[in-house]
């Protein structure tokens, strides 16, 4: 299990600053980059997990890259290249303080609500009479403020982000459009799969000459949950909870344990076999995903891995 970067401590040609976020390290750049690590921390209910789960970081980075690329027509994306497994490089862009969520079935957080008698979630109603993990009529936007370390995103209404003035109302409205266009190619890449993409956030910046771009992560089992289609309609018509491939299966198991990130809550004891069937639930994640064999990295010694494989991009 010690094969795993969970901290990073870099220093790259032309480096200037450092941001250490849940689970991804970016430092800064000379010239307006951004050099982004996917770690392999794991975070539930904003809580960073005091182990790391081998292969997740590349697995992370390596779905995102796939999918930017397979967007980039529908929105302009920060990222560049990816020098490592792990790494990500691209342009520095100033990050919009809302993650757009967007949900197409009533599932996790939005299921959670609803059970608690919500009709209504960032503003935006829910109908009446619905089961957990049905499908909405249309898919519903439910933004959240981005937290710093240690804190709760918040849900957050459309009207208040325009009232606080957090997003300009004509970039809002761009973020809301490419929200929905993102969802509906997520949607359709998941169904070649034979998945269903329930629900998943987009992260936006602009850059120095005012493009909004997609940055960060997309359609990624952190970013997203999935359902498998087939069985979907009669695991609801029965009332059996539904096949997933996301991370909702830690915080189901931290739940169970007794946490859910509450303040005075204990992180419950990850065993290393534990970890292991997160990391082997990961590698199953990536292979349903993208519809491709995982090839794992050599992890012997992924700092230097990492530095190596940087510096010679760099140059």
């Amino acid at each position: 299990m010690s094969n795993t970067i969970i901290k990073t401590d870099f220093n790259f040609p032309g480096q200037e600053s450092v941001y250490k976020g849940k689970v991804r390290d970016v430092y800064s750049l000379k010239n307006d980059r951004l050099l982004m690590i996917a770690t392999d921390r794991l975070s539930a209910f904003d809580v960073v997990m005091p182990k790391g789960i081998p292969f997740k970081g590349q697995i992370l980075n390596q779905i995102a890259t796939k999918m930017m690329e397979k967007t980039e027509d529908i929105v302009p994306n920060w990222l560049e290249a990816t020098p490592d497994p792990n790494v990500a490089v691209g342009r520095k862009c100033e990050p919009f303080k809302v993650e757009m969520v967007i949900r197409g079935y009533l599932s996790g957080h939005a299921a959670r609500e609803y059970k608690a008698g919500k009709r209504e979630l960032c503003g935006v109603p829910m109908p009446e009479g619905m089961k957990e993990n049905d499908k909405f009529p249309e898919p519903i936007i439910t933004p959240a403020t981005k937290a710093e370390m240690g804190e709760h995103d918040e849900d957050i209404s459309r009207e208040d982000i325009l009232k606080r003035n957090i997003v300009s109302e004509e970039d809002y409205i761009q973020l809301e459009d490419y929200t929905r266009k993102l969802f509906q190619r997520g949607t359709e890449l998941a169904d070649k799969q034979n998945l269903i993409l329930v629900d998943t956030k987009y992260e936006f910046g602009k850059t120095s000459d005012g493009q909004i771009v997609l940055i960060d992560e997309i359609h990624t089992p952190d970013s997203s949950r999935y359902f498998y289609k087939e069985g979907y309609q009669e695991r609801q018509d029965i009332g059996e909870a539904q096949k997933q491939l996301s991370k909702e299966f830690v915080r189901q198991w931290l739940i169970s344990n007794g946490f859910q990130g509450k303040e005075g809550q204990q992180v419950p004891q990850m065993s290393d076999e534990y970890i292991q069937s997160v990391s082997d639930r990961y590698v199953e994640l990536y292979e349903n995903i993208t519809g491709e064999k995982f090839i794992k990295s050599d992890v012997s010694n992924i700092e230097s891995r990492i530095q190596s494989n940087v510096e010679r991009f760099l140059s």
